[in-house]
């Protein structure tokens, strides 16, 4: 009798059961397997009866022994591939230094701007309702005072409470410096001496309820409850209270003995990770600045936060909230044509407490915050570098697969599939990756105190991080598989009839894929030097443009008020220095942390025609203009001995066109109630960032004393800050002098792009080194596969100088089309980041010669190297054998 004839078993059973009858586990197999195995062989013949025998075999396993030896064949699989990946890697030593190097640095490069991003995009998600969170933002798109911001009348958040039960709590903080928001000097009580601290805001109870700020001491619902309180940090309550609890003790701000402050609760300290970074928040409870300041709808001072219910439609409360304070509270103020200007133009929105940190560059907050556009750029440029060196391996491979192919071919012939095949390229992948992994880790560990540096950052190597070395694992074989996955389908790819007679049909042939290749790394790294030179430009730029005013040579003294009633004799002391050209008593200066205090003015007699101009009004004394250097272009500067000259105003070329006084002199401009005689104009000088046109600005006389600048004549800086120090302890004993120089602190405006500028010219030299390692390593491969076509053409009576042309004719077409399509890319990718500025630098073309010269003159280089090498080579040695 016939038995059954089973169906073809699967390739890989039919394989496996090779491998299996030759590991000596034939115990495993039920004991009938060989007598149906003879039966089937008399009944039905040697094929069917080996097809039937694989069925029952496989049938008859145990899920145990299965187990066990799946795990023996893949590791005895997994040993012999990552042997011969080892031995591949160390028999070419340079080519697999240059594979595991250029994977390394991308692989720095990625992890330390990951550690970057991971910081970046974790701002304020810690606090417990923080999906509920918001901020209120103003938005407008015409008009003078076109922009988002985020300063609010002192009655907002009333009106917020009052009119929308969508709001569970509101709160504001006030961080004007005008207002002493921002740094100020304090001690305690019983203390002499003065310590300058930054970190200051008034804040509402609402605040600490809002944010749940963890309380070291206090209780958190009442902290801020009663007029001068204040909630200090725990890093300044161990600074000032040591070991101890500071609840109930007092502190004297600002030099105010008559209102000392009363600790209300020690809050712990914001983390870095907080847009919010405030030491000290001081009770809004019975706070007035000014007569009538809490209801007056007509400054806006305040940030308001605001803690949603859930559930609210926050579109819907959007709107509905716009329509009900325009037209209920600030209705009231405006003429028909104003109220219409804002209803077309304005809108207020809430922003997410988590996107404040990254979403804000285009609001007016007075805070340093990220920008999600660096972010991604980052992110780019990192993926970039590694990319560069995963072609690389990609180019080396691939160029090298006529070293392969025979292997293949031989491999082939003796049975390995074109799977096999694969697994064990991506083997020797997965092991470069490996190596590049370790290599790259501390590498990156290594550099990030440098990386900290420039990005500004305090960040740390998260070694014990739960997720460091999951992440790293998976990254690891990610990154192998990506880089292996093409060279593993084309080595494997070969033919091995077509190999083992000489007639490679792959191989070399697919130059015109490396070539694509390099083209794409060397536009990658031109496109970087391109825009670190025109960053480093505009930074040249914003550093020394004509800003309307002298920063040089100018000494900042901070914290004057201290001096209480010596300041003048401490101005007039100062001017008697020979090294003292002039000294002006003023805390308004034209730099980011000074202050700021900004109104709408009107030409008398005309505020209902709706022709104003929102601006700047400073209090200064005589002695400002001349110190700054500034310039008057119509009329004349303040003077002590006329009083009527407290009722006079220095306004700039600005606001003179903006209210359309001409001539200016003698003109009446108000401001509310207060009527100034225009007695001067002063050339139009940047107050702001360059990032924004010049707005309009009033000078006043006034007391404004926390600052003193002095301008140096000559160069010996240290001794005149000895001499000027000298009188200061003669008059503040007990008070510390802080110096700072007014070009630092304009410089500091601009870290940002200073800071993009480090990141980007760094970045860009690491890519240019890893895209010049696989040149290196490519030139000096192509050259040895042309040693006998050298030998011959030597012996033909060649030059070196014409071999050397041979050697690196390709490259330099390469490198010139890398160069045409870098060019107008970067012109369209930096051109886009200057429009951020008003005022910037144009790009001109030698910035792309420049950048084109530097890179061909790099690769030739390293071209060079391994061409000249070969041109002068003896040709007898590549001939020999012939």
């Amino acid at each position: 009798m016939k038995v059954p004839i089973s169906p073809e078993p699967p390739r890989w059973a039919d394989r496996f059961l090779e491998w299996y009858c030759r590991s000596e586990l034939l115990e495993e197999i039920q004991g009938d397997a060989y007598e149906l195995f003879d039966k089937r062989l008399i009944a039905n013949g040697y094929k069917a009866a080996r097809r039937a025998f694989v069925w029952d075999v496989l049938r008859s396993f145990r899920l145990s022994t299965i187990r066990r030896i799946t795990y023996k064949f893949s590791s005895d699989m997994y040993k012999s591939n990552f042997k011969i990946a080892w031995r591949s890697l160390v028999k070419h030593k340079m080519y697999s230094a240059i594979k595991i190097g250029g994977f390394a640095i991308g692989i720095a490069a990625c992890l330390l701007i990951a550690l970057f991003i991971k910081d970046e995009l974790s701002y304020d998600s810690n606090y417990p309702e923080a999906e509920r969170i918001y901020r209120v933002v103003a938005e407008t798109t015409e008009g003078e005072f076109a922009g988002q911001g985020v300063d609010f009348p002192a009655p907002f958040a009333k009106a917020l409470k009052d009119e929308f039960p969508e709001f569970e709590k509101v709160a504001r903080i006030n961080p004007n410096s005008l207002f002493t928001g921002g740094g100020n000097p304090i001690r305690r009580i019983e203390a002499a001496q003065n310590t300058y601290e930054e970190g200051f805001t008034f804040a509402d109870q609402e605040l600490l309820d809002i944010l749940q700020i963890k309380m070291i001491y206090g209780d958190r619902k009442h902290a801020l409850d009663e007029p001068n309180t204040i909630v200090i940090s725990e890093r300044k309550a161990q600074q000032y209270f040591p070991n101890e609890n500071p609840v109930g003790k007092m502190l004297i701000t600002n030099d105010n003995k008559d209102k000392p402050v009363k600790i209300g609760g020690v809050m712990a300290n914001f983390p870095s990770t907080s847009h919010l970074q405030y030491d000290f928040l001081i009770s809004m409870k019975g706070v007035e600045f000014y007569n009538g300041e809490q209801s007056n709808w007509g400054a806006s001072n305040y940030h308001t936060y605001v803690l949603l219910k859930p559930g609210v439609d926050i579109a819907k409360l959007e709107k509905k909230m716009f329509s009900v304070i325009v037209h209920k509270y600030l209705g009231a103020q405006m003429s028909k044509t104003e109220l219409e200007l804002v209803e077309r133009s304005s809108r207020l929105y809430l922003q997410p407490i988590r996107d404040i940190h990254l979403h804000s560059a285009e609001i007016h907050d007075g805070m340093r915050h990220g920008d999600i556009r660096f972010v991604w750029l980052f992110g780019a440029i990192a993926g970039f570098i590694l990319l560069i060196a995963c072609i690389n391996f990609v180019n080396l491979s691939t160029a090298r697969s006529s070293n392969r192919a025979k292997e293949v071919g031989l491999r082939k012939t003796v049975g390995s599939s074109r799977g096999a095949l694969i697994g064990q390229f991506l083997s020797e992948s997965l092991l470069f990756s490996w190596f590049s992994f370790v290599l790259g880790v501390l590498l990156a560990w290594a550099l990030l105190p440098y990386f900290n540096q420039l990005s500004g950052k305090t960040l740390q190597f998260p070694w014990l991080a739960w997720w460091f070395l999951p992440m790293m694992v998976l990254a690891c074989l990610f990154v192998g598989m990506l880089a292996g996955l093409y060279p593993a389908f084309y080595l494997s790819g070969f033919n091995p009839i077509n190999v083992l007679k000489g007639k490679l049909s792959k191989g070399s042939s697919n130059a015109n894929l490396r070539s694509a290749l390099v083209v794409f790394q060397f536009t990658t790294s031109i496109v970087l030097i391109i825009g670190t030179l025109i960053v480093t430009r505009q930074m040249n730029f914003i550093l020394h443009k004509k800003l309307g005013f002298d920063k040089e040579q100018v000494l900042l003294l901070n914290g004057t008020q201290t001096l209480g009633d010596n300041l003048p004799a401490f101005k007039n002391r100062l001017q008697q220095l020979p090294m003292v050209q002039s000294v002006a008593v003023s805390d308004y200066l034209p730099i980011a942390e000074s202050k700021r205090n900004g109104n709408e003015f009107w030409e008398a007699g005309k505020d209902k025609e709706g022709n104003s101009s929102g601006t700047q009004i400073w209090q200064v004394d005589s002695g400002y203009i001349p110190t700054l250097g500034m310039k008057i272009v119509e009329g004349r500067n303040f003077s002590t001995a006329m009083k009527s000259d407290s009722q006079g105003v220095i306004i700039n070329q600005a606001l003179a066109k903006k209210l359309n006084l001409a001539p200016a002199l003698g003109k009446r401009i108000t401001n509310g109630g207060q009527s100034y005689q225009v007695i001067g104009v002063v050339e139009d000088f940047h107050f702001e960032s360059l990032r924004e046109n010049i707005g309009g600005m009033c000078l006043v006389l006034g007391n404004s004393s926390n600052v003193v600048s002095v301008k140096i004549k000559g160069q010996d800086m240290q001794k005149a800050i000895q001499q000027i120090s000298a009188i200061w302890k003669d008059l503040a004993p007990t008070q510390p002098i802080r110096t700072t120089f007014l070009d630092d602190s304009y410089a500091k405006m601009y870290a940002d792009v200073r800071r993009m500028g480090y990141i980007f010219s760094n970045f860009a030299i690491l890519a240019i080194v890893v895209a010049c390692l696989g040149l290196f390593a490519l030139s000096t491969y192509l050259a040895e596969q042309r040693r006998k076509e050298i030998g011959i053409r030597k012996v033909l009576g060649a030059s070196v100088g014409s071999v050397m042309g041979l050697l690196v004719r390709n490259f330099l077409v390469l490198i010139l089309i890398s160069l045409f399509i870098a060019v107008p890319t970067a012109w369209y990718l930096m051109q886009k980041w200057l429009e951020d500025f008003v005022y910037r630098y144009h790009i001109r073309g030698d910035v792309f010669f420049l950048a084109g010269f530097s890179v061909i003159l790099i690769a030739l280089l390293t071209i060079s190297v391994q061409a000249l090498r070969s041109a002068l080579s003896n040709p007898l040695d590549s001939l020999r054998n012939e």
